[in-house]
């Protein structure tokens, strides 16, 4: 079998640790190799051309021959361009969220995946958060959902809002469990450092009942990642930042008058999520299978990150 040729589109913050990735992968056994890097920014290409053994392209389009699959960290205008001319070339992507900057070139990527039978993967990362997998394999009909996603400005450039940079992962989280999209979306959200929204709320219901109260911020002090599912038997409160988990489950004994309350703290194995990520993906290519984050998954996502947008009302109506 030959190695599986990868190269990473973007060598800015996450580009570089994705070509960190190959390699830690590749040391560990797997049969893959860093094909290439591929940068348009000069300075950004001449600081990447000592950080591994591989070339650093220009343009994206020297990678037919080169790659048999590739990674795309670049700002999110241009996913849709760049993952386009990839799946028409033959090479399979995993592309960073959000898939595309709207759903109609979100839908193009997805129908031209099918089409040509390319593997294309979107990186909703917290998917391969271990404390996330620990406590969806016990969550069951969870009927109201917190979730706190803030933190400081990213140096990074932000072409989005916070609901297509942050709130999405939420988005995608909830869907995956409550198993459909919103009947309802009531949202505010405020532009501060940005002419985006910089921080937002959204309240979704759900046609299954459940209700969710999701806050995404990205000019935060301190940086958090929390989620909590309540059901009929249980609270489930996960961090994501830390990689906790904990139940806690009302219990009551045979003759005992009133119930109590037990915490129980979740277990599992720490493991590194974009390890994770790019090993699921090299799987998906191997195998010629559907990815854990479908291309599908991500357009469900973005419909509903759109929708909470459109919810908003203008700063001249909140006023």
């Amino acid at each position: 079998m030959k190695p599986l040729r990868i190269a990473v589109i973007g060598v800015g913050h996450m580009g570089r640790l994705h070509v960190r990735k190959v390699g830690e992968l590749r040391a560990a056994g797997e049969d893959v190799v860093l094909a290439a890097m591929v940068e348009s920014d000069a300075e950004r290409r001449e600081a990447a051309a000592g950080e591994a053994d591989a070339p650093v392209l220009a343009d994206h389009r020297e990678l037919v021959g080169l790659a048999d699959a590739a990674i795309v960290s670049v700002p999110t205008v241009e996913h849709f361009e760049i993952t386009r001319d990839l799946l028409d070339a033959g090479i399979d992507a995993l592309v960073e969220k959000p898939l595309a900057a709207d759903l109609e070139q979100a839908r193009s990527l997805l129908e031209r995946a099918r089409g040509a039978g390319r593997v294309l993967q979107v990186g909703h990362l917290e998917r391969f958060n271990p404390a996330f997998q620990a406590v969806a394999r016990r969550l069951h009909k969870p009927l109201f959902v917190e979730a706190h996603r803030l933190g400081p400005f990213p140096e990074r450039a932000t072409d989005v809002d916070v609901v297509r940079d942050l709130m999405i992962h939420d988005l995608d989280i909830i869907q995956r469990l409550v198993g459909c999209e919103p009947e309802r979306i009531e949202a505010v959200g405020v532009p501060v450092l940005t002419d985006k929204v910089d921080i937002a709320n959204a309240r979704v219901t759900f046609p299954t009942g459940c209700v969710a109260n999701v806050t995404a911020s990205r000019v935060s002090p301190t940086p958090m990642r929390k989620l909590r599912f309540f059901q009929h038997d249980g609270y489930f409160s996960i961090d994501l930042l830390d990689h906790a988990a904990v139940i806690f489950r009302r219990f009551q004994e045979p003759g005992q008058e009133k119930p109590r309350i037990e915490m129980e703290k979740v277990e599992f194995d720490p493991e590194d999520a974009l390890l994770a990520q790019l090993r699921s993906f090299v799987e998906a290519v191997r195998g010629r299978g559907e990815p854990v984050v479908s291309a599908g998954d991500a357009l469900s996502a973005l419909r509903t990150a759109l929708r909470v947008v459109d919810a908003m009302p203008s700063l001249d109506e909140l006023s």
